[in-house]
């Protein structure tokens, strides 16, 4: 009889929490500081105003990236960690309950309800807990929150992300600012949107066009304002 090979498998959710906050954050980057370059390259204004207001954009960006993650995140760790304090407290006070309530949710996935009893008095003999937070509550180490690494991943991503049109300020020739600014953008743009799709599992076509067209929205709206407002001032 042929032995099985045992392999390890890796799957594409354990880069969930740290993939999206790094999407996020380069697209926020290039997105909101070529927006932010365009718009007032339109008013007319030169070279050396554009890159002060496009480095203030980046710094602003990135600690509002951070500050908003760790925000947001802290929120669901702190509902996470709430509902496994009182489902503890349900173990401690109510057992035999707690196990068949584990029970009934394996017989609501196709056991029969003696394997199910089997089943949830084993688990809950290893880690009652860890038992009821993965199939009761849905918190497993894949999804858990991690505020502090979602911020870190936000804020380096948006500054590398707003750092790019920034270069294309300083190299750009004078009188091809918005263009070579708006293309190359377009360009990083439509790359993340590529790579994310690709390193999650996704179709990395449709991840470009997406990112692509939000961006060359973007971009195309802020122009339109800020040659509106240097052509009033």
């Amino acid at each position: 009889m042929a032995r099985l090979k045992h392999h390890r498998e890796n799957h594409l959710l354990d880069r969930i929490g740290w993939l999206r906050a790094a999407v996020l954050g380069a697209n926020d980057g290039i997105v909101s500081t070529a927006s932010l370059i365009v718009g007032v390259a339109a008013s007319h204004a030169d070279r050396g105003e554009i890159l002060v207001v496009g480095a203030a954009g980046l710094v602003a960006g990135a600690m509002s990236m951070a500050a908003g993650e760790y925000v947001s995140v802290s929120s669901q760790s702190d509902t996470e960690q709430a509902d496994l304090a009182k489902e503890a407290k349900e173990l401690r006070e109510y057992p035999e309950a707690e196990q068949e309530e584990l029970a009934q949710i394996y017989v609501g996935r196709g056991l029969t309800l003696d394997l199910a009893r089997q089943v949830a008095s084993q688990l809950m003999a290893h880690d009652k807990l860890g038992a009821h937070a993965r199939d009761e509550l849905g918190i497993s180490e894949i999804t858990t929150a991690r505020p502090i690494q979602a911020a870190m991943t936000s804020a380096a991503s948006f500054g590398v992300g707003a750092a790019l049109p920034l270069v294309m300020v300083v190299i750009a020739p004078a009188g091809t600012l918005i263009p070579a600014v708006s293309v190359a953008s377009l360009g990083f743009l439509t790359l993340l949107g590529a790579v994310g799709a690709r390193t999650g599992g996704a179709d990395p076509v449709k991840g470009a066009a997406r990112v692509g067209f939000w961006g060359a929205a973007a971009m195309a709206l802020t122009a339109g304002i800020g040659a509106a407002f240097g052509t009033a001032v």
